[in-house]
């Protein structure tokens, strides 16, 4: 380990069990976790380790795969120390990238501000939501970001706005090395009783329809283009649990690994699943949706590491 990671204030984790902490509970470890004090102590981080080392940004561990054979190099994590909430004004809410955005939903919904309420359906945190403009319940972030932190591979800080960084569905448009510390939304003033009675909405539709109580990962396969569809000669309106349906997907299992009977685009580690079983019983999908329809489904969750 390099002597000057000794050097600075935040926590270094070596051989970091990140598998065993994600959602999914399973997957190798990486080789080194740091999890900065402050975006300063970060700066100092990226302006020391060197540029021909391996580098990776994780959150909240939601969204992805750690393949079994771990992670090479060092792994930013954003944690509490970069996780505080604040609203400004009565209708901006400010977060670190750590934050979890659940807590960036209540701390809105705390202060009557409405438009963030579906942060709550979203696991993970707002760094994580920032990098793929995580949506759910019908908005993502780009309808509620008005600008956003950052810092590059070399430590330089950036703000940018929404015209900075283009916003797609289920991406944003920047640079590979970008290491996003925050964000500013902006959501209307509302009654506390209001947004409260949006988010009881979406806390009873995930407890009817989605396996939050099982070993998951958020879903699995991002809905396919207009134009994909087109191709394939499915309605456009196809969502992605249809084409897992459709292909044989609900129920399917792998190893340890399984499509969800309550949301078939859901995974779930079954108890002994390794990251390999995950990993295989999605691309088993996506090669019948390629067969069957001639669409290509593209992954939602986020794989990473090393494979066995």
């Amino acid at each position: 380990m390099p002597a000057f990671l000794s050097r600075l204030r935040g926590e270094i984790i070596e051989n970091a069990p990140l598998g065993a902490q994600s959602w999914f509970a399973c997957g190798g470890a990486a080789d080194v976790v740091f999890r900065p004090a402050d975006i300063e102590d970060l700066q100092n981080f990226l302006t020391r380790w060197p540029h021909e080392e391996p580098l990776a940004v994780l959150g909240g561990l939601a969204n992805i795969i750690i393949r079994d054979g771990g992670i090479r190099g060092a792994v930013i994590q954003p944690g509490k120390a970069m996780g505080t909430v604040e609203v400004l004004d009565g209708v901006y809410v400010r977060a670190g990238a750590g934050a979890l955005n659940g807590t960036v939903a209540a701390a809105a919904m705390k202060a009557g501000i409405g438009g963030l309420e579906f942060l709550s359906g979203i696991p993970g945190t707002v760094g994580g939501a920032l990098r793929m403009n995580a949506g759910a319940y019908g908005s993502e972030i780009k309808d509620i970001l008005t600008g956003a932190y950052a810092l590059d591979r070399a430590g330089q800080d950036y703000r940018w706005t929404t015209y900075d960084m283009p916003m797609s569905y289920r991406h944003t448009h920047v640079p590979d090395d970008t290491i996003f510390t925050g964000a500013l939304f902006k959501g209307t003033a509302e009654t506390y009783e209001t947004v409260r009675a949006r988010m009881d909405e979406i806390k009873a539709r995930r407890n009817d329809t989605q396996p939050i109580r099982e070993k998951t990962g958020g879903s699995t396969f991002a809905n396919p283009s207009s134009e994909a569809l087109k191709k394939s000669g499915l309605p456009e309106s196809t969502r992605a649990w249809q084409v897992v349906e459709m292909v044989g997907g609900r129920g399917l299992r792998i190893g340890g690994a399984q499509m969800s009977e309550q949301h078939c685009n859901f995974m779930i580690n079954t108890g002994n699943a390794t990251a390999g079983d995950l990993e295989m019983l999605g691309e088993e999908l996506r090669a019948r949706a390629l067969d069957l329809f001639g669409l290509d489904l593209h992954w939602e969750i986020k794989r990473v590491g090393a494979q066995l």
